[in-house]
């Protein structure tokens, strides 16, 4: 991990100096982790593409102020979790303001990416997941599909270890509860913890 740590630094550095082929090159070693997690996150994906740059817009922005001497790819979910907090935001606004005016029911379209399908191999498990309240699915989808630390978790949602700690026990209760049938899963994600 150290020596992927500094590769990322060295392309940080370039970008830094001007070198925007370097944020090119540090966008093609994120963007498979970054994808995963809004496309799994994001209910509307027709929206993924648009959240997916606002994030790389962001990270470009902020990549002055970025402390070195931390892990990279904890700093980047952490913009990943916000921008995604401000879309969930933004689009509860404006649905509100659909409803009021119109009615409006939403219609929600879930599209799952074969890497995600491949990586969790089970569909009735997605659908688990996918019903898990928002902030019991970001913890499984931080800790188990893009595999941070428990730690690395608490940093990118600025929560204390413990919270994170509950709210996955919290969601391998639920999961439990609603899927019997899926114990060969569960097996799995209990061994990892």
């Amino acid at each position: 991990m150290g020596n992927q740590n500094d590769e990322y630094d060295k392309l940080i550095q370039l970008t830094l100096s001007g070198r925007k082929e370097a944020y090119g090159e540090l966008y093609e070693k994120t963007i498979r982790d970054v994808y995963k997690s809004v496309h799994f996150l994001i209910e509307k994906k027709t929206d993924v593409d648009d959240v997916v740059q606002d994030i790389y817009i962001q990270a470009y922005q902020s990549l002055s102020r970025f402390d070195r001497s931390k892990s990279f790819r904890p700093w980047l979910m952490g913009i990943v979790v916000r921008q995604i907090r401000n879309y969930r935001r933004k689009t509860w606004t404006y649905l509100r303001i659909l409803k009021k005016a119109e009615g409006h029911k939403q219609v929600i379209e879930f599209d799952f990416s074969n890497d995600v399908v491949d990586k969790l191999s089970n569909h009735e498990l997605i659908s688990l997941i996918d019903s898990l309240p928002y902030k019991l699915k970001q913890v499984v989808i931080l800790r188990y599909l893009n595999e941070h630390s428990q730690e690395e978790v608490a940093s990118i949602l600025d929560i204390p270890v413990g919270t994170v700690k509950s709210r996955i026990n919290a969601a391998l209760k639920k999961l439990r509860q609603k899927g019997q049938d899926n114990n060969i899963f569960l097996r799995k994600v209990e061994n990892i913890q």
